[in-house]
């Protein structure tokens, strides 16, 4: 678990440096939105520990899943908050900016369906997470 709980904020923040690596400034409530990010990373420690501790209750894994999805939520919400307010750099193609928000809502998507799982068996659920989180740590573009 101590890996999975390495892995987790890593992908994200890896997804919000693609994200700031796109823009050409900042305002005051995208640096809001970022804090509001960090702080779901913060809590990751906690809510990543849940399952390792009580694989069985399913509640654990609720736990972390919305934990992720707060994560997903708020990565979705700066991009859009950028392009908004015209904080992206002008030179930044189309399928960029769509590829990022595709790159969210597949990850969710997925993360949803491990969710889901854990109502047939709670293992099966936090072997989709693993494999979701293997996928987006080795940075493989087929579903992009």
């Amino acid at each position: 678990m101590y890996v999975v709980n390495f892995l987790t904020p890593g992908i994200f923040w890896a997804g919000q440096q693609t994200q700031l690596n796109h823009l050409t400034r900042t305002d005051r409530a995208l640096s809001w939105i970022h804090i509001a990010f960090l702080f779901w990373v913060s809590i990751m420690p906690f809510s990543t520990n849940l399952p390792a501790q009580f694989t069985a209750y399913r509640v654990a894994l609720l736990v972390y899943r919305v934990n992720i999805l707060f994560l997903g939520v708020t990565l979705y919400w700066s991009w859009n908050c950028a392009l908004r307010g015209g904080l992206v750099s002008g030179d930044v193609p189309a399928q960029v900016s769509d590829g990022i928000k595709r790159r969210i809502i597949n990850a969710q998507s997925l993360y949803a369906f491990g969710a889901l799982l854990c109502v047939v068996d709670p293992y099966w659920s936090l072997a989709v997470f693993a494999g979701v989180q293997l996928y987006y740590a080795l940075g493989l573009r087929r579903m992009s």
